[in-house]
């Protein structure tokens, strides 16, 4: 990747480790991303991805630095730091006697004071990261209620509300349909264009190489990041799975393909 001015660095690490109990997980890794760009993080099952995002996200301990906005994440004070960083992570739990517009207006929590009530700004922001999610239709309805795919949808909109300056999300794309990952992508594609970093953990490689910038982990190391129409980030993800896959352009879009290898019995 070429050189961040170093105002324009959204999310900054440089790390030694990072472990789960006595398990390394992540090695030797520096990365550096930019404000205004989605960058996709991709690898192997185990490579280390979801590590990766719970440590950018302070939520998981390392040997290192990780910097928010220029200033180690662990300066920030709590509140501040989550209207600047937003978390989607995977399976994301939920009370679920809480209607759908109760559990966005969550994401707004750091933007008031201790048990103050929502303002006008709160439920500006609450619908429109409703409509945004495609959600506005099931804000009555409880949580519990609702499919994995309309939950996901909810808890999209909950760290949508927050309006941070950073994203962070742990494949955002489970259980949702072709059309509400169509309307993911455009989202994603709004945000970043807006000035948000969007950074996404995706299984869905076809839709990775729709972003801007690739990141790809293999064994918990960073073995490649680049722009994902570069011929040398679909080298690096045909090589991280084996060559099991393979990179191809279908109607003006890059799309990853399963390369089927005969079986000799």
């Amino acid at each position: 990747m070429s050189e961040i001015a170093p105002e324009n660095i959204a999310l900054c690490a440089n790390l030694t480790s990072a472990s789960i109990g006595k398990h390394q997980i992540l090695q030797a890794m520096d990365l550096q991303l930019a404000a205004g760009r989605w960058v996709a993080v991709v690898g192997p099952n185990g490579a280390g991805k979801s590590t990766l995002l719970r440590v950018l996200a302070g939520l998981l301990p390392c040997v290192g630095r990780v910097d928010l906005l220029g200033r180690s994440l662990h300066d920030w004070p709590a509140r501040q730091r989550a209207t600047r960083l937003a978390w989607l992570g995977q399976a994301e739990g939920g009370s679920d006697d809480l209607l759908a517009q109760d559990v966005v207006m969550l994401g707004r929590l750091p933007h008031r004071a201790w048990l103050a009530a929502p303002g006008a700004d709160d439920h500006v922001a609450v619908a429109q990261a409703l409509r945004a999610a495609q959600a506005w239709d099931l804000r009555q309805r409880r949580l519990g209620e609702l499919s994995g795919g309309e939950r996901q949808r909810v808890l999209l909109a909950r760290a949508l509300a927050v309006q941070a300056a950073v994203l962070l999300m742990d494949e955002p794309l489970a259980h949702l349909d072709p059309p509400h990952q169509a309307d993911w992508i455009s989202t994603v594609r709004q945000l970043a264009a807006r000035g948000t970093l969007v950074v996404s953990v995706l299984h869905e490689l076809s839709v990775a190489l729709q972003a801007d910038e690739l990141v790809i982990v293999q064994a918990g190391r960073m073995a490649h990041h680049g722009p994902c129409a570069a011929a040398s980030s679909h080298q690096a993800l045909a090589a991280a799975f084996d060559h099991r896959i393979a990179v191809h352009p279908v109607q003006g879009q890059w799309v990853a393909l399963p390369q089927i290898i005969p079986r000799s019995d």
